[in-house]
């Protein structure tokens, strides 16, 4: 079951998150195909913006994060809501990199060093509120820290990770995310700070402990509220059909003469929906 802890540590000057996303990296892995670095960097992706999506205000405002960098992996496109209910893809799952020189998955090289991180929170107002960053380094926990210094202005540490099995599966997930909150002192942050680099190797702390020996043992509380996070893609035919009516009735017949039917795959699950002729009658009548 994937897990969000969120509580205040350090005499209330700091907020910290633990997440156990394990299940939800199998799931993408499971609808995508993913290769154990594709899995890698879009398990991060989901995990930091699971974490995200906790902080929105109403259960219906909704997140979009886009990471558009020059790896292999090419874009990479995560999307929650208050809900926490997560759906992403990458768009090149299977391909396969080098590990680096200490034996750990390449995830840099399939993000990229070089593009933007881009954040899109809409919450029922008139514009949606975007920020935007540059990359650092690819390894989605350092650009998220720098999206969050440099476009929020709020000081940031987290540690991000995903393990991969022999097998191809995810066999622990997660991260430990600290926030300083307005008034905090500079020794309240240098200590969270350093426990999040001890946790370098979140992913195995998951595997073998869970989240909650986390909060417990590394952060000294046991007082925290739990929330539970899923996989779950929001499409259906009645969103597809609201698309496709908005093409027009003579490209759409134009297609189906073209192509035979109308065939549109969801990006988030790789479900397939298929409309002909008489559908399209359907829309306009």
């Amino acid at each position: 079951m994937n897990k969000l802890l969120k509580t205040i540590v350090f005499d209330n000057q700091i907020t910290l998150s633990v997440l156990d996303t394990t299940d939800m990296v199998n799931e993408a892995i499971k609808i995508h195909s993913l290769s154990p670095v594709c899995a890698a960097a879009l398990g991060r992706t989901l995990t930091v913006c699971t974490f995200m999506s906790s902080n929105l205000k109403n259960q219906k405002d909704k997140l979009s994060v886009t990471i558009k960098g020059d790896g292999k992996g090419g874009k990479i496109t995560v999307c929650g809501n208050g809900d926490l209910e997560m759906r992403g893809f990458i768009d090149n799952p299977q391909i396969d990199l080098p590990l680096r020189s200490d034996g750990k998955l390449n995830v840099g090289a399939c993000v990229g060093k070089n593009g933007r991180l881009t954040v899109v929170r809409s919450m029922g107002l008139k514009e949606p509120y975007t920020g935007s960053s540059e990359l650092v380094s690819g390894e989605i926990a350092e650009d998220f820290t720098a999206y969050y210094a440099f476009s929020e202005q709020m000081p940031t540490a987290m540690a991000l990770g995903v393990r991969i099995g022999t097998d191809g599966k995810c066999v622990g997930a997660g991260g430990v995310i600290v926030q300083a909150l307005p008034g905090a002192s500079d020794d309240a942050l240098f200590l969270a700070e350093q426990i999040v680099k001890d946790c370098a190797n979140v992913s195995s702390l998951i595997e073998n402990h869970g989240a909650e020996w986390i909060v417990k043992e590394l952060f000294f509380t046991d007082k925290y509220n739990e929330y539970h996070p899923e996989y779950k893609c929001l499409c259906s035919r009645e969103q597809i059909e609201k698309v496709l009516i908005s093409l027009g009735k003579e490209e759409l017949l134009d297609i189906i003469e073209k192509e035979g039917k109308i065939t549109v795959s969801c990006e988030f699950c790789d479900k397939i929906y298929e409309f002909d002729s008489s559908d399209v009658e359907k829309f306009f009548n």
